[in-house]
């Protein structure tokens, strides 16, 4: 038998729950974009020589290419940003996929680091690249950090907010908050002693110096 329509008031009080759900789920995500760090990332610093950075190269459309240096959405085609290449050419390379205008590939590149694009002299698929293996000191076990588990907690956490320049990763390991920013000179290190004291934060370039 053919079913009559719905009564009226059951239909207005459907859309009424329906209208408040949706505004209360509006309000939710205001309010979680709200609480969001609020820093506006600022250039690092030019490099005085050659840098080196790893990570995926991404291209989408017309677009300039990017190095991504920091989290990468595993999707297909993936998904980050990162710095701008200058002189990026794809018919160079090889080991790079194509799929719905996104191009991209895992590799070494280097070349110079203007505090905004890295000016592309040279890469090499991640695979086939061999760098010279770097042993951070601050990790031997007898340099040890003195700062507590919960001191170093906190730390993190602000360093997060309130970091002048923005920060692809943070860790604690070994007694000290490790960040990792594009390429440091040396002035967000000295930004973090003064705000946290020495021997606490040690700042990590992704762009690391030509050796």
């Amino acid at each position: 038998m053919p079913r009559g329509p719905r009564n009226t008031d059951d239909m207005s009080r459907r859309l009424a729950l329906a209208t408040s759900a949706l505004t209360i789920a509006a309000v939710l995500a205001t309010s979680a974009c709200a609480a969001s760090p609020g820093y506006e990332p600022v250039p690092a610093p030019p490099a005085p020589k050659d840098v080196v950075g790893q990570g995926t190269v991404i291209q989408t459309g017309d677009d300039p290419a990017q190095l991504c240096l920091g989290a990468i959405m595993e999707s297909y085609p993936p998904q980050c940003s990162g710095v701008e290449l200058e002189g990026w050419d794809w018919n160079t390379t090889d080991g790079q996929e194509t799929a719905s205008g996104v191009t991209w590939g895992t590799y070494a590149v280097w070349g110079s680091w203007d505090g905004a694009t890295l000016s592309v002299s040279g890469s090499i698929q991640l695979a086939l690249y061999d760098p010279i293996r770097y042993e951070d000191p601050l990790l031997d076990p007898d340099n040890a950090g003195t700062s507590g588990e919960s001191e170093l907690a906190s730390v993190q956490e602000r360093v997060m907010l309130d970091a002048p320049v923005e920060i692809l990763s943070s860790r604690i390991e070994n007694g000290y908050v490790f960040v990792e920013v594009v390429h440091d000179g040396g002035a967000v290190q000295d930004w973090a002693d003064e705000t946290y004291g020495e021997g606490v934060v040690a700042v990590r370039s992704a762009l690391r110096d030509v050796s």
